[in-house]
């Protein structure tokens, strides 16, 4: 029988505590916390994650997941089971008043093994992130145990945490703290955000019905049925569909979640006689925030602990499982002794400068949406309204810029282009790895999966007839070194090469990989365990390869 995500509730166990030292406590078993968890987990990093509850998030609250959390998502074993429950959707609209003004598709290309969007229920996400946390030996899942103090160390930090049998330390080399965006940890050590609150209110209705409308995002500029206001509707799977209402500052956010308040409205856009229900309702103001610094020590901050932004564009619950995806590999190096704790400080550098993005965009958007002055609405109409003949004024309007991972091209971590290596593409240091088709011993499969979470790569590529014998040696070498790179040889369709010791032998069949880097014979990419780009050649040197991982590790 199906669990019921919404009234689950997991089992309580007392905690068996002595004095040991654990590598790595995470706070928090939302998607952020249970992220982190799991990859450090997979890794072989004895994990304990603790939550002051025993169920998971109620109502929908996140509900759009990017691609790029979806690619991470497949790394942690759900990624199949997310996009089979959830709705799939690449394709937005745009209105003013009534007209459709434009039409844009946010993955307009082929060759990716996930869409653009899913929209699922923030409770299933974590439903099958829980499941999926519990079948790991690595990781011990506590329950209704709550974070009530904590102390730092020069070795550890000590957790001070409430159970129904009493309190207990709890002692870990590091602490993760996703919990949330009221975070407790945050308070107990003294920290706070820092941000803007914007003078305006939206109601989210999350409404039961049958409906035809398609699976895409749908944005009304001040349409008839909601004067002066704007409207966003998205459809969730269990035929239920978000619909956010902007209310305006002067709303109360009591009343208005009143059935007799909430009920007018969904009515006036969906008409008199359409039969629905109200599942879950919802008011809430915009804020964009972040803490100065996401690491303290040995306690680091991720997700809406360290960072928030205004729902619209998607970029709160996916910026969260990109900070675990960034954490995670540099942390097990950390704890297995083969990366100094600087390498710390660049999750923190890398993600605060991905949270500043992510404020930037959401706070433009905000503002756009809810224009302030009389002279700030009289721009944003007259945009909307060039908008539908001029692809020009498309670029100005901002319904919410949906999210995307961030360029880390300053990142300390990149090792710069050699002098002379020009490279016409996106696959810039600093830059994730785009998705293509490929096959392995004649069977289909996709090329972000061949990446793991627990190494580096080393991407080379052949040509139809490229003789590597010089190279065999060099490749062979690398998933022997102390920080092993595992080789992914490219051939094109058709191709053949020498079997290499540690290699996987990738056929590129629609010449999407080689096109995506820019690749020639002898083209070698190395990628970070999270599927940055982190240097590249356009041949391979081994001295530099090991030159790259070091710098990449803060060994060098």
């Amino acid at each position: 029988m199906p669990i019921d995500y919404q009234t689950h509730r997991f089992e309580y166990t007392p905690a068996i505590e002595n004095t040991s030292i654990h590598p790595v406590v995470v706070i928090g078993a939302g998607p952020v916390g249970l992220s982190v968890a799991i990859d450090l987990a997979q890794q072989g990093v004895r994990t304990v994650l603790v939550d002051n509850d025993d169920t998971l998030s109620s109502g929908s609250r996140a509900i759009c997941f990017a691609k790029r959390t979806l690619e991470i998502f497949d790394r942690l074993g759900c990624g199949d089971r997310m996009v089979e429950k959830g709705v799939s959707w690449n394709v937005g609209k745009v209105f003013l008043h009534d007209e459709l003004i434009y039409t844009f598709n946010l993955l307009p290309e082929t060759g990716h093994a996930r869409p653009a969007f899913i929209n699922l229920q923030q409770y299933y996400v974590e439903g099958y992130l829980a499941e999926r946390a519990m079948q790991l030996d690595n990781l011990h899942m506590r329950w209704k145990s709550n974070v009530v103090g904590v102390t730092q160390h020069a070795d550890h930090v000590e957790l001070q945490v409430d159970t129904p049998d009493g309190p207990y330390a709890l002692r870990a080399q590091y602490v993760i703290a996703a919990d949330g965006s009221r975070s407790p940890m945050r308070a107990m050590l003294g920290l706070d955000s820092k941000g803007r609150t914007f003078k305006d209110r939206f109601l989210i209705a999350d409404v039961k019905m049958k409906a035809p409308f398609p699976a895409e995002r749908w944005f009304w500029f001040d349409p008839p049925f909601h004067r002066n206001q704007s409207v966003l509707l998205h459809r969730q799977p269990d035929d239920v569909w978000r619909i956010d209402f902007q209310l305006g500052w002067d709303a109360d956010p009591i009343a208005e979640k009143a059935p007799e308040r909430v009920i007018p409205r969904v009515k006036a856009l969906l008409g008199e006689d359409v039969e629905f229900e109200l599942e879950w309702v919802s008011v809430y103001t915009f804020s964009c925030m972040r803490m100065d610094k996401f690491r303290h020590g040995r306690v680091l901050f991720a997700g809406d602990s360290a960072h928030g932004v205004s729902p619209f564009g998607a970029r709160g619950a996916n910026s969260g499982v990109q900070d675990a995806d960034n954490l995670a590999w540099k942390l097990k190096l950390v704890v297995n002794g083969d990366a100094p704790s600087a390498l710390l400080d660049t999750y923190a550098s890398e993600r605060e400068f991905a949270a500043d993005e992510n404020i930037r965009n959401s706070t433009r958007a905000t503002d756009f949406i809810t224009p302030k002055s009389e002279v700030s609405r009289l721009f944003r109409d007259a945009t909307l309204k060039l908008a539908k003949h001029y692809p020009f004024a498309r670029r100005i309007v901002n319904s919410g810029r949906l999210s995307v991972p961030a360029v880390l091209s300053a990142s300390s971590l990149n090792t710069a282009d050699r002098a002379g290596d020009s490279f016409t593409c996106a696959m810039i240091p600093g830059a994730v790895c785009a998705d293509a088709p490929l096959r392995i011993d004649g069977k289909d499969a996709w090329f972000l999966q061949q990446i793991s979470n627990a190494r580096f790569t080393g991407l080379y590529f052949c040509g139809l007839d490229h003789d590597i014998a010089h190279t065999v040696a060099e490749l062979a070498a690398l998933s022997k070194a102390a920080i092993p790179v595992h080789p992914l040889i490219v051939v094109p369709r058709g191709g053949k090469c020498q079997a290499v010791e540690g290699a996987t032998i990738i056929e590129d069949t629609e010449g999407i990989v080689t096109y995506r880097f820019d690749a020639r014979p002898g083209t070698f990419y190395l990628l970070r365990p999270d599927q940055h780009v982190c240097a590249r050649w356009r041949d391979l040197d081994h001295a530099a390869v090991e030159a790259a991982v070091a710098r990449a590790t803060c060994n060098g």
